[in-house]
């Protein structure tokens, strides 16, 4: 089964935008009293058994079951019987509320720190309709369920063999809009390796350099609209908060924002597709990127976001039909890609000069190179487990 997400601008009239601006609202209620819940069961079995706190302590009783997302959600149902506010929400976006607390907190038991946040006021900006039985898309409207039927910008077409299982309603700094989760039976099987091999080495002073040479420079749109972000938050700090010139700085710094997100992803779609029109085959660097985002270059390693562009270098991959793969990075800059020597260099040298071979290159296109070598030496790896390596 094949999914995929496409996004399209929707235009609710006042009073649905109201309606879903309170859906939002309730929906964050629901998962800020579930987290806290949560987390009293949880820190009520921290407590000493022979000592109790001179200040507080919990008085949740031992036999109390632990609050898991199935009895959260039967006490949601009995809850919605004498709140009113929640008996106006579709029943399926408050489950989905919960449901989405349930994944956080499973993505940190495998993490094994951090609890998941209190969302604050404005910070809870989507609600999911999980299951649809026909098309909510009639002509260029779009029918909610308690909604109603609102105006979508349908600025490209459904693939055909795709139907909508879910709709996603986001509210950003621009306006609404409603992420269409798109589901097909057939299956497509992933690409296998053939063609021209290309290496990619993802860099701060370059974005890219690829094994062919290549080198895409770093747009840095962040660096870029740091003054202008800067000289609005100066502004907004000198504002009453809640004031309506607050409201409508913190509007505009929620539009730039906007703005350096859209043109990064944009950049990162070209670039993707720039670099699968070259070969049948790319290899990238399987970074540590959270290790990355802690470090000295944190903001700029952030700027460029090379997480989310090798997620769309592998999508853009895997539609056009290029064989992606993942290999190490461990030493990709401090080896010979010609004689394989080992050519210690700290960040401050931008050349590789092999002292061996006495080639010279550009050190991001050497390890694009060591990159694209240990790619094809994985390859042939997998010729030979599938038995398709040819006979000598």
């Amino acid at each position: 089964m094949e999914s995929m997400t496409y996004t399209y601008r929707i235009h609710p009239d006042i009073d649905q935008e109201a309606k879903m601006l309170d859906w939002l609202e309730q929906c964050r209620r629901v998962y800020n009293y579930a987290l806290r819940q949560r987390k009293d069961w949880i820190n009520s079995r921290k407590c000493r058994v022979d000592a109790c706190s001179l200040r507080q302590e919990y008085i949740i009783s031992a036999e109390e079951p632990y609050p898991d997302y199935y009895k959260q959600q039967n006490a949601l149902t009995v809850a919605k019987k004498s709140i009113r506010e929640f008996q106006a929400v579709h029943s399926q976006v408050l489950q989905d509320a919960l449901k989405r607390l349930d994944r956080a907190f499973k993505i940190r038991q495998q993490r094994q720190f951090g609890f998941p946040r209190f969302k604050k006021v404005g910070r809870y900006r989507s609600f999911v309709f999980p299951q649809f039985k026909s098309n909510p898309i009639i002509g260029w409207q779009i029918k909610l369920p308690k909604i109603g039927k609102m105006p979508i910008v349908l600025h490209r077409a459904i693939p055909k063999g795709f139907v909508i299982k879910q709709v996603r309603v986001l509210m950003k700094a621009s306006g609404w809009y409603a992420q269409l989760i798109l589901h097909s039976d057939i299956s497509i099987p992933d690409p296998m390796p053939h063609g021209h091999p290309l290496g990619i080495d993802w860099g701060i002073s370059s974005f890219v350099a690829t094994s062919q040479g290549e080198l895409i420079d770093n747009p840095r749109f962040y660096i870029q609209s740091q003054s202008k972000l800067k000289w609005l938050q100066r502004r907004l700090s000198k504002k009453q908060k809640g004031s309506k010139s607050y409201q409508a700085l913190t509007h505009k710094i929620s539009l730039l924002h906007e703005k350096i997100g859209n043109q990064r992803k944009d950049f990162h779609y070209k670039v993707s597709h720039h670099l699968c029109r070259q070969a049948g085959m790319i290899f990238a660097e399987d970074l540590n990127i959270l290790g990355l985002s802690k470090g000295m270059l944190a903001k700029h390693v952030l700027d460029s976001a090379p997480g989310q562009f090798l997620n769309i270098l592998d999508w853009v991959c895997r539609k056009t039909g290029t064989y992606y793969q993942k290999v190490d990075a461990k030493g990709s800059s401090q080896l010979c890609p010609e004689c394989g020597a080992d050519v210690p260099k700290d960040l401050s040298v931008r050349i590789h000069s092999c002292p061996e071979c006495h080639i010279v290159m550009p050190r991001d296109v050497a390890s694009g190179k060591i990159i694209v070598n240990r790619g094809m030496a994985a390859v042939e790896g997998l010729a030979v487990k599938l038995g398709v390596e040819e006979e000598s």
